[in-house]
């Protein structure tokens, strides 16, 4: 059975969803142990200007959780946080276990960040652009693996050896993907992953992610696609003015109800 926070019109009622979230976050302590992205009360604000407000969730090893909301809500604010970029201003933040304030470096060498459009160097071919950045990384790597990772991800083997910048957006995404599992990071962190891609990239990105999600990695997503939210995470959180005001949990062998959430999202322009 689907679980849903109502999301209501009234600023009473939005205290009432506040309260909800937060027990229902004192009723997953125990999974918060095997949580690997653990964010707790996290409130960031810039010259007092409150961006979010007291955020409680978590993501499990093999879960794709989907952080949902309109611009400005402050999706990306949260991943940035979890990257280090900001200090929060109340609560903390956890990947792996750590406080991502006290070990930015081991956090950062367990997470794969991909952002709406992939920076990639579009003068270099896809294995010109990997080599380079594991080398970065100090990371050594056989042709063969690359070449298994192009072929996981879906990647067309005649593109390999072409410059980036003959490739659509959804293959520098593949590219993208390709060098994290190579890095073999655990942690992906997804910022509007499928934004300008067409229905059969999404529908190849999407079975990626599950995929990936299988073979035990932690996937947090933020996007204000509903119906690809729907379609890929087994859970969803509803993030509205910098709160977490609903989430949304997946039935066994389902999918989140598409409707359900958007008639959520849609009120007062989440």
């Amino acid at each position: 059975m689907t679980t849903h926070v109502p999301v209501n019109n009234t600023s009473n009622n939005d205290s009432t969803i506040a309260k909800q979230s937060n027990a229902q976050k004192n009723d997953n302590n125990s999974a918060t142990q095997k949580a690997i992205i653990e964010v707790d009360s996290l409130s960031f604000s810039i010259k007092n200007n409150a961006i979010l407000k007291n955020l409680n969730f978590n993501v499990g090893s093999g879960e794709i959780y989907a952080l949902l909301g309109g611009n400005g809500a402050g999706k990306s604010t949260t991943l940035k946080t979890l990257l280090g970029f900001n200090k929060p201003t109340q609560g903390s933040v956890k990947v792996a276990g750590k406080e991502v304030s006290k070990a930015l470096d081991f956090v950062r060498t367990k997470t794969a960040y991909l952002p709406e459009s992939a920076t990639l160097y579009p003068h270099l071919t896809a294995r010109e652009n990997v080599e380079y950045f594991l080398s970065l990384a100090d990371i050594n790597k056989t042709d063969e693996q690359i070449n298994a990772a192009f072929n996981r991800v879906a990647l067309q083997e005649g593109a390999w050896e072409r410059p980036m910048q003959t490739y659509s957006k959804g293959m520098r995404q593949k590219t993208a993907i390709a060098l994290a599992i190579l890095r073999e990071a655990p942690i992906f962190l997804l910022d509007e992953p499928t934004s300008g891609l067409d229905p059969v990239a999404i529908d190849e990105f999407n079975q990626l992610v599950r995929e990936l999600a299988l073979a035990g990695a932690s996937i947090l997503m933020v996007t204000h696609d509903v119906y690809g939210a729907c379609q890929v995470a087994n859970r969803i959180g509803l993030l509205r003015a910098g709160e977490l005001v609903g989430e949304f949990d997946a039935p066994e062998n389902g999918r989140i109800d598409t409707e359900q959430v958007h008639a959520a999202f849609a009120q007062r322009g989440a």
